[in-house]
């Protein structure tokens, strides 16, 4: 009775790292590839978005682990047993993908404010102050905090919106071959979007900050997140499944009028709400993870990242005032993101097999094959599709 009691209290203590990386796996770009997939195929996909848990589980796992167990970040960890260069050429791949996911970040907050009433102009700025106030000189602790209150904001509103749209009879295993996007593509960029970059290192650094949390705390609550995150993405396809083929969703103007006249009146208001929240999560988490990174390759402490929060976020801001549709920009970027990983992904298997530094925490021999399958399935896609497009 004591020990079930202690090991509540423990996970409820350290809970966080993984579950607002996983949330944060729900950003404004995964967002739009999901309610894409809804207005492409309506519920065709939804089995495939549930077989995606699967490799998410597995390769975050292995992020947290090596923060459980090392108490260092990823960045960091390179740093000591390989070199420096290796670190920093793992590190600028994943600064490179962030900065252009800033960009889709801020896109999606304009179209959420955009469907809220409220004017970009003035709305972007103080979203961007706040994220700069939020994550400059601020403990990891008083951010997660924020961030755990604005995830709960993103999952009521997108449960929210579908109770307003309601289940529709759309077949799940039938009518896939929409006219507009091609499968093969569309299945590349939800893979694409279920493993970023930046929450390989966000995870293994944000873990490493609750020095004291147990594995099995990582482990379980990977597990949570990484269900709740992809129940999340079916959530936004059935949600999207409604609308009518050919829909823009970078035309906010545009999008607002189409879910007025499709789920009614709030519904617009609460997917505003909802893709807000899910982009500025992202923003925060990318800021830390690309800082946090940068300075453990460079050997610095993780504080010193102020100027990479601006550096890198600052032109994305400009980006939703001249462009006006980023849809393919956002998709074709999720098929990036497949490619991006390879170099952290690879260097991550090893590190966790490593003894040296896992101890007897390192990979047994079914969780090597899990995490490698894992990331060959996510590769797999993003190859496919690249061959598809030549």
């Amino acid at each position: 009775m004591f020990t079930t009691k202690r090991k509540v209290l423990d996970f409820l203590k350290f809970f966080g790292p993984a579950w607002i990386t996983m949330i944060a796996d729900m950003d404004a770009a995964s967002i739009i590839t999901a309610a894409q997939t809804g207005i492409s195929f309506k519920y065709s996909l939804i089995w495939f978005l549930a077989i995606l848990t699967i490799p998410l589980f597995f390769i975050q796992e292995v992020s947290g682990r090596i923060g459980a167990v090392t108490k260092k970040g990823l960045g960091e960890i390179i740093r000591e047993y390989y070199s420096r260069n290796i670190a920093l050429l793992m590190v600028v791949p994943m600064i490179i993908t962030d900065v252009l996911s800033y960009a889709a970040e801020y896109a999606g907050i304009a179209i959420g404010l955009t469907l809220l009433g409220i004017p970009i102009a003035i709305g972007l700025p103080l979203v961007f102050v706040f994220h700069i106030g939020l994550v400059y000189r601020r403990k990891y602790v008083e951010v997660e905090k924020a961030l755990m209150f604005v995830s709960l904001v993103l999952i009521a509103s997108f449960f929210i919106g579908l109770v307003k749209v309601g289940i529709r009879q759309y077949p799940i295993f039938q009518g896939i071959g929409g006219p507009n996007i091609n499968l093969l593509f569309l299945l590349a960029a939800n893979a694409g979007a279920v493993v970023m970059p930046f929450m390989l290192f966000y995870q293994a650094s944000a873990t490493a900050e609750k020095s004291e949390e147990p594995l099995w705390v990582s482990r379980l609550e990977t597990l949570i997140g990484a269900i709740v995150t992809e129940v999340l993405m079916i959530v936004v396809e059935m949600v999207a499944a409604p609308l009518p083929s050919g829909t823009d969703f970078m035309s906010a103007e545009s999008l607002k009028n189409i879910l007025y006249s499709v789920t009614g009146p709030y519904s617009s208001s609460i997917f505003g709400l909802g893709l807000i929240s899910a982009a500025f999560l992202a923003l925060v988490v990318i800021s830390l993870s690309s800082a946090w990174g940068l300075m453990e390759a460079l050997g610095l402490r993780r504080s010193q990242g102020f100027a990479v929060y601006v550096v890198e976020s600052l032109p994305a801001l400009i980006v939703p005032f001249i462009f006006k549709n980023l849809v393919s920009y956002i998709l074709n970027l999720m098929v990036v993101f497949v490619f991006a990983l390879i170099g952290p992904a690879f260097i991550m298997g090893i590190i966790a097999q490593d003894e040296r530094i896992m101890g007897h925490n390192k990979l047994s021999k079914g969780w090597k094959v899990a995490y490698w399958s894992s990331v060959f399935f996510v590769l797999a896609f993003g190859f496919l599709s690249l061959a598809y497009m030549l």
